[in-house]
Formats: structure tokens, sequence, C-alpha cells
């Protein structure tokens, strides 16, 4: 055997040796629900696949119900939500594991509220966002605004975010009828920003461009949500079937640890503690 076969011989086995190497080294992470945290979890899973060549991360949105269905399944290795799991969801996943699953507490949100930048309110009570959304008031002169009748505009029926708001605003009462229902939160903006009389809610990164005003006289900021002075603020979750093992508990813990905290912070989110810039 002559030095060309040899050299070409050893070549193909290193190329060979090389592709068997990274398919055992490549996982897949895949992560489904909240479309709240969906900007986030992608800017997450873009940053830990830079310095984690061997791991790709699949996100994809559809709602914290959604994302719930497809852990339950089996389709997803993390939930996002934006809620805590539900009753009939636990009991659910516990029938087809024999366990609550595992979640993880990886950011904390203001739940803001939307107005249209001409709107002349700046601040509105829990008490008075509760009989706005479920039609007791129906015009914002009522709350010291404008003569004109209120239009509300919420997320749809599997948005964690819609859940939330009904929980811990609503107290469990139902929204009112006439509620514009749309499914992301860049829509519920767009609608207020088109609509002079409307009102919606949703995540404070997302209100760049919509007037967000006061609750019970308290601004919705990162630092009044961290120390829970702002009175709708919530935890965001990821949820696992069981306690989490390999490339999937390595990434929740990178996303937990400062490094992840500072993505989070960087994506306009609110970190669990306090980062220094």
């Amino acid at each position: 055997m002559n030095f060309i076969k040899v050299y070409s011989l050893v070549l193909l086995v290193s190329l060979l040796l090389s592709c068997s190497s990274s398919r055992v080294e490549v996982a897949i992470i895949k992560i489904k629900g909240s479309d709240t945290m969906l900007p986030l979890t992608q800017i997450l899973a873009e940053e830990y696949m830079v310095n984690n060549p061997g791991i790709s991360i699949y996100v994809e949105g559809g709602g914290t119900s959604s994302g719930v269905k497809s852990l339950i399944r089996g389709e997803t290795d993390i939930c996002s939500a934006s809620r805590g799991l539900k009753s009939d969801e636990a009991r659910e996943l516990a029938d087809y594991y024999e366990s609550l699953g595992m979640y993880y507490l990886i950011a904390k949100d203001a739940l803001s509220i939307y107005v249209n930048p001409d709107n002349p309110v700046n601040n509105l009570s829990i008490g008075q966002l509760r009989d706005i959304f479920t039609c007791r008031i129906n015009n914002w002169k009522q709350v010291g605004g404008k003569d004109l009748p209120v239009k509300l505009v919420g997320r749809n029926y599997n948005s964690g975010t819609f859940f939330y708001f009904k929980e811990h605003v609503l107290e469990g009462e139902e929204y009112c009828k006439s509620i514009e229902i749309e499914p992301t939160t860049a829509d519920v903006i767009e609608y207020v920003l088109k609509n002079p009389n409307a009102i919606g809610y949703g995540g404070l990164n997302y209100g760049a461009d919509v007037k967000m005003i006061s609750v019970d006289n308290v601004r919705p900021e990162e630092e009044n949500a961290r120390n829970d002075k702002y009175p709708i603020t919530r935890y965001l979750h990821f949820f696992t079937q069981r306690s989490p093992s390999g490339a999937v508990k390595n990434f929740i813990d990178w996303t937990l640890s400062p490094e992840g905290q500072k993505i989070i912070k960087k994506a306009g989110f609110i970190p669990l503690w306090q980062i220094k810039t």
C-alpha cells in the first residue's frame, strides 16, 4: 500500500469518526408554551447555543395551555409558562407520569395595563380594572377620562396571561362578553394603538409604543416588580415532566445562573435578583 492510499484511508477513517462523534454529541431540546415568553425563550436559546454548539434548541409559542398539553404528551422537554399549573393540569401530569413534574421560576414580569397614548388616564385601581373588564364601567369619563366608550382587548383563552389576569385582577369573574380577543401581545398593542379608547394588558417589555399606566398609583417598572410593590407582578416559569438531566438540566441551570439572568434583563424582562451591568 503506497503513501497516498494509506493517507486516504486514514483521512476517510478520521472523517467517519468525526461524523460519528458529532452525532453522539448533538442533543435536542424542545421548548413550547407561553407567547409572552416566546421572545425571551428564543433569546435564551440563541445565546446558549452560541457557547454550546452540540445543543440544538427548538422554541415554539402557542400559549401556556398548549405548552402544558405538549409536556403531558411528551412532545416537548420544557413548557414555558406565564402562570402556574391549573389543578386539572397537575392531575393529568400526575396520572401520566406519577409525578407533578418540576417547575422553575426563571424571571418576573409586570403585567402592564396598556392604553392609547392620547388617553389622559394615568392611573387605575385594581377595583377599577376589575369593573372595566367585567363591563361595570363602560365609559372613560367614569374614571376621569374622556366621554368615550371603553373598548376592551385581551389575550386568547390558551394564554397564561389571559388566565392570570382573570384570576388575579378579575378575582375569577368572567371577562366582559364584548372584549376583543387577540392571539398575541403584539396584536393587543396594535389594537390599542389603532383605537384611542381601547385598554388592554400584557408584559412590561412589550409596551414601548403604548402608554402603560400606573396601577394603585404604582408604576409598572422593573424595581417595583422585583420588590412586589407593583400589584400585578408575576413569575415566569419553566416546567418539566420530571427532575431534568443532561442537556435540559444544563440549559435550565444556565438560565438561572448570573449569565442567564443577565440575558433575561437584556431581553427586557425582570431577573430574579438585581443584576449589575
